[in-house]
């Protein structure tokens, strides 16, 4: 098992979701955390619940660092609106995360690699910055050699989960754009966020 998909696998366990709804997660056959305590359930704090909304939503994302997800949190309070679904539309605009929704990666941390290695164009310009924030009607494409991975060609095919339609693709030409901001319903979470619970969290 690569360090990669031990650490998903992790990720999964630790939280007790099957955070990206995948077919070959732990949780699928042990539906229960780690460790000589894990099948013991106790009743969580009101901290307890945003932290572990947070671990959520965090982890969803490829286990974002907590130095910039704090900033995706001031960036929400800093906007007018419900700052719960602004944070959402901060993370969704994210260039590995918009790779990831296309299918170009069966995974977030393999949309996080594709972005780091340099195979992905914005508007026809090499972008490596996986945070790098997506506008509406931006134009995505994987570079030549990128459309030929095996791994690209995989997830394509991959019948888990479709494309939502805020984002269109041509998977035949590897390319595609960002057509609009979601709303929060949009998104296509295989487990409930509570992206409000996570603004409380750092509201405290």
């Amino acid at each position: 098992m690569t360090k990669r998909l031990n650490s998903k696998h992790k990720i999964d366990r630790r939280l007790g979701v099957n955070l990206w709804g995948r077919p070959k997660s732990p949780l699928n056959k042990r539906d229960y955390r780690p460790g000589q305590h894990g099948q013991a359930r106790s009743k969580l704090s009101d901290y307890g619940v945003q932290l572990h909304a947070k671990q959520k939503l965090r982890g969803y994302y490829g286990e974002i660092g907590e130095r910039q997800f704090r900033r995706y949190y001031r960036e929400a309070l800093r906007r007018r609106g419900n700052n719960g679904e602004i944070l959402i539309q901060l993370l969704e605009r994210r260039l590995d995360a918009v790779i990831y929704r296309m299918k170009f990666a069966a995974t977030i941390f393999g949309a996080r690699q594709l972005v780091n290695h340099g195979h992905v164009l914005v508007n026809g310009k090499r972008v490596n910055i996986p945070s790098y924030s997506v506008k509406e009607g931006d134009a995505i494409e994987l570079r030549d050699k990128a459309k030929q991975f095996a791994s690209v060609l995989a997830a394509v095919e991959l019948v888990e989960r479709d494309v939502p339609d805020y984002i269109s693709v041509d998977h035949k030409a590897m390319k595609g754009s960002f057509v609009r901001t979601p709303a929060m319903g949009d998104v296509p979470y295989p487990v409930q966020m509570e992206p409000n619970l996570v603004i409380e969290f750092y509201s405290r």
